[in-house]
């Protein structure tokens, strides 16, 4: 069985990780471009998941402290301060955690949402289909009639203020993940003066449903999948379905087209670990 090079392995990453010291972000302009280079990225590492973070390639590759004067934390400025400029996509997605994504890359994950190009009907099909919670509906209700708001009063104006705490952020977590709402930016309310604002994504972006119009859902995740290869170089079938939640046999679909069209590799063994993996043609040992 053919090998993944663990050398060339370990420096692609420490490339598309952008973990090399010299190599660390700086100010936001550098940011935006690490995101655009990689398609998407998490905000903080997330356990069990292997992917580039800007804190990783602005802090180094340690854990994120609980010390808010930590240098890396500057990230957390980025973020915030980027929420209005429509430089990126930002939102709860790939496995509802904070999820970085270029504009380029943002369509091909809007074409496979199950928004279908009308956002005053597109929930209502989705809640009636078992699809949308009750919370959720209420949320995106009050967002699509009120506009804007931030989650102190959205809570209240969705009438989910006996909500269980969960409940809430659940229904949040759940509309941003079919990109049907987002962050637009921070409101000083509450007791820590700090909330998002949200906003309906088709109405903030519209050129995203636009662009997503002709895109289907093979191509999307041939995409998608090609992007996640190319940053972290090689992986295991499970990790792409524990990443984009897909069901196994259309993601296994869409490696065996990459893997036909020679933008992959299957079949392969891995020097420290178990299965067979997929890797990028150039990772691999000579014969």
């Amino acid at each position: 069985m053919p090998s993944i090079d663990l050398e060339k392995l370990k420096a692609h990453r420490l490339l598309t990780f952008h973990l090399s010291p010299g190599a660390r972000l700086t100010n936001p302009a550098q940011a935006l471009d690490f995101v655009n280079q990689r398609g998407f990225i998490y905000f903080w590492p997330i356990k069990g998941i292997v992917l580039p973070t800007l804190w990783a390639a602005t802090a180094g590759d340690r854990p994120v402290p609980n010390d808010h004067d930590d240098p890396g934390q500057v990230t957390w400025g980025w973020k915030d301060d980027s929420l209005d400029k429509r430089i990126w996509y930002y939102g709860k997605i790939l496995r509802r955690k904070a999820t970085f994504i270029s504009l380029e890359i943002a369509p091909y994950f809007y074409a496979l949402s199950e928004n279908f190009g009308s956002p005053e009907e597109d929930y209502l099909l989705a809640y009636q289909e078992g699809r949308l919670t009750q919370a959720a509906k209420q949320i995106y209700e009050t967002l699509l009639d009120k506009g804007s708001l931030d989650t102190i009063s959205l809570r209240k104006e969705a009438r989910l203020l006996n909500a269980k705490e969960s409940v809430f952020n659940r229904a949040l977590e759940d509309l941003q993940k079919d990109f049907k709402i987002l962050p637009v930016a921070v409101a000083e309310v509450g007791a820590w003066k700090y909330a998002f604002r949200y906003e309906i994504t088709a109405r903030y972006m519209p050129e995203l449903p636009e662009k997503a119009r002709p895109i289907g859902e093979a191509e999307a995740r041939r995409k998608l999948v090609e992007t996640y290869l190319a940053s972290v170089g090689a992986a295991q079938l499970r990790e792409i379905v524990k990443l984009f939640g897909w069901p196994n046999e259309l993601t296994q679909r869409t490696v065996s087209w990459l893997v036909q069209n020679k933008l992959l590799k299957d079949g392969l063994s891995h020097p420290q670990a178990g299965g067979e993996w997929l890797a990028l043609p150039e990772l691999i040992e000579p014969a």
